[in-house]
């Protein structure tokens, strides 16, 4: 593939070590070079294109190997992402012909797509509901549950988040632009509730009061802030999903985004010109 910051080289020691590039500025996919007999795991409806040699099949529940169990295993792995938000099914792109064969997936929301290898994050992840994007085989898709009240009701998630536990590569979707900390072991870091994205399992994650009273009433910032507290790496997103969609429903307004006038001294008579 072509030179990019975003690219990966193949480690042939380990098994799903999936080659792939980030494509795209703010509306970005994912592109995933497979090797014969390797595959991508990917939400429903989430594929771009793919290579003829490239079998997809639908399976309950994310597709890992440790969902064992027989049926009732499967139907429980499948619970558990039904309980984040996601559909009960994911998507299983194996390569079943010879050399290299590539399949893409994109982000449903304007943002950027962030490959984490879990291994370099003590193999687990903790994410926003909707993070999952894709992961090599083999990554498991599980959830946490928030365990503090105060955290759950006003962290901005509510009490379940997903978690991703394993040893390859996974493509978590954020919206806007991301930016990575890694905090200090004490060090705290205050964000608005809905801007926490991801963050290692050794990260503390509570809320903390917004100020005083005046603050919290007018300062239009809400009521609480997101606490981090380290030692461990965060994910901070400019842009929740949420207030994107906010904004979208105040600006139509109750007459469903017809054009008001905006700008136009012609007001309402202007719309009847347009036919509105």
């Amino acid at each position: 593939m072509a030179n990019s910051p975003w690219s990966h080289s193949r480690n042939s020691s380990i098994s799903d070590d999936v080659d792939f590039e980030i494509k795209g500025q703010d509306l970005q996919f994912v592109e995933i070079e497979l090797d014969p007999g390797e595959s991508a795991v990917a939400e429903a409806g989430s594929m771009v294109w793919k290579d003829s040699s490239i079998d997809m099949t639908t399976v309950f529940g994310d597709g890992s190997a440790d969902q064992g169990g027989g049926f009732m295993g499967k139907l429980l792995g499948a619970g558990k992402r039904l309980v984040t938000g996601e559909s009960l099914f994911t998507t299983v792109f194996t390569h079943r012909g010879h050399g290299k064969a590539r399949v893409s997936f994109a982000a449903p929301v304007p943002g950027a797509i962030l490959p984490i290898k879990l291994d370099d994050v003590g193999g687990r992840l903790i994410c926003q509901k909707d993070a999952f994007l894709c992961a090599a085989r083999g990554v498991s898709i599980g959830i946490h549950f928030q365990q503090r009240i105060m955290t759950g009701l006003f962290g901005g998630e509510g009490f379940i988040m997903q978690n991703l536990e394993g040893d390859g590569w996974v493509f978590v979707q954020m919206g806007g632009t991301v930016i990575e900390r890694e905090l200090r072991p004490g060090e705290e870091l205050h964000v608005d509730t809905g801007c926490v994205a991801a963050f290692q399992p050794s990260v503390e994650f509570d809320v903390v009061r917004a100020g005083s009273v005046k603050s919290m009433i007018f300062g239009g910032e809400g009521v609480f802030f997101a606490r981090l507290r380290g030692p461990g790496k965060v994910w901070i997103q400019s842009l929740p999903f949420s207030r994107l969609a906010g904004r979208m429903l105040s600006a139509a307004g109750s007459r469903g985004g017809q054009n008001r006038g905006e700008g136009s001294i012609l007001g309402s008579f202007g719309n009847l010109i347009d036919g509105d």
